[in-house]
């Protein structure tokens, strides 16, 4: 899969996001999370979707390669997903013209959530999109800077 490409021109790589299946009982997150922050990784944006017997927790990490490692070592099951992570300058301001650059496009969002963590200052909106090629070049056209792992990551 190619680089995303920020606005300032320089490949690096896209935003990871991970899909983490968890039994739904109390602490199962923490359990996650102390794993994570024993190996000096830190989680940049999260969402839950729970159901009776499991959740699916996605979430953004400061160190992707590091997380691979420590989920195959402990049998953690999870599946991965490139991101598109927009800044948002202007925070909720810019939400509307962000939504409209895509529907002009027609690109489709499966799933958004705001990152915990803001780069450079500014809000943060992950975005899992259709096409994320498409997406970054429609985005960077109407004046918004994609994010790359780099530029999240601390």
């Amino acid at each position: 899969m190619a680089a995303t490409r920020t606005t300032e021109g320089t490949d690096a790589a896209p935003v990871k996001q991970f899909s983490i299946f968890l039994e739904n009982k109390v602490g199962a997150l923490l359990e996650i999370v102390k794993l994570l922050n024993e190996h000096s990784v830190e989680v940049l944006a999260l969402n839950v979707q729970d159901s009776a017997d499991s959740a699916i927790v996605r979430i953004v990490v400061s160190d992707p390669d590091e997380v691979h490692k420590l989920f195959e070592i402990h049998d953690i099951a999870y599946a991965t997903t490139d991101f598109v992570v927009v800044e948002l300058k202007e925070g909720a301001n810019q939400l509307g013209k962000m939504l409209a650059a895509l529907l002009m496009a027609e690109i489709n969002i499966h799933g958004s959530y705001a990152l915990l963590s803001r780069p450079r200052g500014n809000a943060a909106l992950a975005l899992h999109v259709e096409d994320n090629e498409c997406s970054t070049a429609v985005l960077t056209s109407h004046g918004f800077r994609i994010l790359t792992q780099a530029d999240i990551s601390r």
